[in-house]
C-alpha cells in the first residue's frame, strides 16, 4: 500500500484477530510486530482482539468500527496485494459517487475476462477483494443470510443473482446459512443486490489475491482468478449508474468457463 503516493495522506486502521488456540499465538504475535512497523501513512491505529472472532465477524466489526468515525472506508484484507494506482482510483471514485444512494461500493479487482472492458462500469450487488464503501451504504448490510435468501426466492431473483444460472452465489448463501462457510461477502453482495444497488469495477485489475494458494480462508489453490495488475491508472469519469451489459456478459462467460 505504501507504494501508493496517496498513502501519506491516509489513516491506516489495522484490526488483528485473536488466536484460535495456542498454536496460532506465534503467528498472531508476528502479525502484531509487523503492524507496529507500518510506515508511510498519515497515521496508524492498531486494534487487537483478545479473542478470535473469525473471518466474518472480524471484517464486519472492523468496517463498522471505522465507519463510526469516518464517512468512508477502504477495506484491504491481509492477502490482498494492490498496485500503485489503487488508492488514487479508490479516492477519486469514492469522492465522485459518495452522494449516489444507488452505489453500494467501489471495487479494485476484476476477473481475468477475455473481453476488453470499459474503463469503469457498474454491476448490481457488491464485492470483496479490495473495496470501499460509505457509512450510508453499509447500513444496507443484512447479516442474516436466511432473510436474504427468503427475499431472493420470494422476489424470484435467484436466476438473475446467479448470472442466469452460471454463477455460484445462491449456493454460497445457502452454505453460509448452513454454517459451511463464514462468508460476510456473500451477504454483502446479496444485501446490495436486493437493495438495487451497484458496485463500480475497473476495466483492469488494481488488486491481486495472494491467498489463492490455500492460505486464505475459503480459498482453494487455483490460478483461475489471476488477473495481471494494471500498469496504468484507471481514469475516473462520471458514468450512469446502471448495470453494464458488457460487464455482465463478461462475468457470465468467466463463470461459464469455470464449469
Amino acid at each position: 500500500m505504501v507504494s501508493n503516493p496517496e498513502a501519506r495522506h491516509t489513516k491506516l486502521y489495522i484490526f488483528i484477530d485473536g488466536a484460535k488456540d495456542s498454536s496460532d499465538q506465534n503467528a498472531v504475535n508476528q502479525t502484531i510486530h509487523e503492524a507496529e512497523q507500518a510506515k508511510g501513512f498519515y497515521d496508524v491505529e492498531i486494534e487487537r482482539r483478545h479473542k478470535n472472532l473469525g473471518l466474518s465477524q472480524s471484517v464486519c466489526n472492523g468496517v463498522s468500527s471505522v465507519l463510526s468515525k469516518e464517512e468512508a472506508v477502504i477495506v484491504v484484507e491481509d492477502d490482498i496485494e494492490v498496485c500503485p494506482f489503487f488508492l488514487k482510483y479508490m479516492n477519486e471514485a469514492t469522492s465522485l459517487y459518495r452522494d449516489h444512494s444507488e452505489v453500494a461500493s467501489i471495487h479494485g479487482y476484476i476477473y481475468p475476462c477475455k473481453q476488453i472492458l470499459p474503463e469503469t462500469f457498474f454491476m448490481k450487488g457488491a464485492d470483496c477483494w479490495g473495496w470501499a464503501t460509505w457509512r450510508s451504504a453499509w447500513k444496507k448490510f443484512e447479516p442474516d443470510g436466511s432473510k436474504l435468501l427468503e427475499q431472493l426466492r420470494s422476489r424470484k431473483l435467484e436466476k438473475e443473482f446467479d448470472l442466469e444460472g452460471v454463477g455460484p452465489f445462491t449456493g454460497m448463501l445457502q452454505q453460509q446459512i448452513q454454517g459451511k462457510n463464514d462468508s460476510w461477502a456473500i451477504r454483502w453482495h446479496a444485501s446490495a443486490f436486493l437493495a438495487g444497488m451497484h458496485t463500480l469495477y475497473p476495466g483492469r485489475s488494481l488488486v491481486r489475491n495472494t491467498g489463492l494458494d490455500s492460505s486464505g480462508t475459503h480459498c482453494e489453490t487455483t490460478k483461475k482468478y489471476d488477473s495481471p495488475l494494471s500498469k496504468t491508472p484507471i481514469r475516473i469519469e462520471p458514468i450512469p449508474v446502471v448495470e453494464s451489459e458488457v460487464g455482465r456478459k463478461a462475468f457470465k462467460e468467466f463463470y461459464q468457463a469455470q464449469k
